[in-house]
């Protein structure tokens, strides 16, 4: 008969109102194992965090292993542990068995009964110890002789936990998604945080799809690059391919949009438009002679906002700007996240997922989509700090440019 594992964990946060508590307490059942609620403070005054100490009981060692990793994915750490353990990377690009996999919380590694803070974080990565300093790498940037933490022992987490309608912070869309929210009022919420994190230092990123230049979105999004209000742009071939084709035919996969009209022979346009930059070399360098004389990319190079664009199967052409190396495509999308404290998602859902697994739970996530179940999909898959708009992507972008104080050219 084995032996049952007692084990105590803790958190601190707006518990209550984040959904942190009750999620909490689903986890351990959920795993079959039971609960005692040691100590549970909540706070009295409205900006008051919550304080919580709860006792698993697990009747296995292996439904225990399952409670503890899930109750750290939402936060929680042990309130006993011991310094963290360590095992030798013996093969390029491999950890050894039972290594650690973060989470986009911010963690802490127990190393000497002192707590040390783990640089880059981001989740789906190892944490190696770089010189007595801790950062996340990802598996296949191991090298050999590395040390990396193994185990959940020495494992300190802060869950990320807002507190619903709270003054002066990132709050609306707190009670799911919705289109029935009034889009001004959202977009103000997204421009109140976009100037103050952009006051602190930190970058605005935003990750676009082609759906943006469909729409007849384009002009405005290129306003507010050549505002030099964007700090960085990620998107892949089709966004910078058909934009390219809108400021050089007028066309969108072969359409007028300025009239929704098939033009004739549209459908060669985008393999057109490919082929001009191609013989200029780069899109930079299509901007350099004029032969590219407007639209996003333009105002990118214009501009001098960097951008990454990541390439897939799908792509025709592609680019030469368009990386088709997805390594070195997903380290571009890294380093120009380096600092984000906002990211805006723009009808995107593929690029949003890859970048929101990058980014540190911190990093607020917008995500704008016509489709809820778009929406509803970062958070689904752990990005805990996105927050949904349900509209139209052409809507949300004239607004944003009012509230900007953009002027859009039409």
């Amino acid at each position: 008969m084995s032996k049952s594992v007692v084990a105590s964990f803790q958190a601190k946060g707006h518990l209550i109102d984040s959904g942190l508590l009750s999620d909490a307490l689903e986890a351990v059942q959920a795993a079959g194992a039971t609960y005692r609620v040691i100590r549970l403070e909540i706070g009295k005054a409205r900006n008051d965090e919550s304080q919580l100490e709860l006792e698993v009981t697990a009747p296995t060692n292996k439904v225990f292993d399952r409670v503890r990793a899930d109750l750290m994915s939402l936060g929680l750490s042990e309130t006993e542990t011991q310094d963290a353990q360590f095992a030798v990377v013996d093969i390029e690009g491999t950890a050894p068995e039972g290594f650690y996999s973060t989470t986009n919380l911010a963690t802490e590694v127990r190393v000497d009964g002192q707590w040390l803070a783990v640089q880059s974080q981001r989740m789906d990565a190892t944490v190696v110890d770089d010189g007595g300093a801790f950062r996340c790498v990802k598996l296949r940037d191991l090298k050999k002789g590395q040390r990396l933490v193994v185990g959940f022992g020495g494992i300190r987490v802060t869950p990320y936990t807002t507190r619903k309608l709270q003054e002066g912070k990132f709050g609306f869309m707190q009670g799911g998604v919705s289109s029935e929210r009034r889009l001004e009022a959202q977009v103000e919420e997204v421009v109140r945080e976009w100037k103050r994190v952009r006051a602190e230092g930190r970058k605005v990123i935003l990750v676009a799809g082609p759906v943006v230049v469909h729409v007849g979105a384009g002009p405005t999004l290129a306003a507010i690059l050549k505002a030099g209000l964007v700090d960085g742009l990620l998107s892949g071939n089709a966004l910078a391919v058909h934009d390219i084709e809108v400021a050089l035919f007028g066309t969108s996969l072969g359409v007028e949009l300025a009239h929704g009209r098939p033009a004739v022979h549209g459908h060669m346009h985008h393999m057109r438009a490919i082929n001009t930059i191609r013989r200029c070399g780069s899109i930079q360098a299509a901007v350099q002679k004029k032969v590219l004389k407007g639209g996003v990319m333009h105002a990118c190079v214009q501009a001098k906002v960097p951008f990454c664009l990541a390439g897939s199967i799908r792509d025709d052409g592609p680019l030469p700007d368009t990386e088709m190396d997805l390594i070195a495509a997903q380290s571009g999308y890294a380093k120009i996240l380096e600092g984000a404290g906002l990211v805006v998602i723009l009808s995107s859902m593929l690029h949003g997922i890859g970048t929101g697994n990058m980014i540190a739970a911190d990093v607020l996530t917008v995500c704008v989509d016509i489709h809820p179940a778009v929406v509803s999909k970062l958070a689904d898959r752990g990005s805990a700090q996105s927050q949904g708009i349900v509209t139209d992507v052409g809507a949300f972008l004239a607004v944003l440019a009012e509230q900007l104080g953009v002027a859009v050219r039409s």
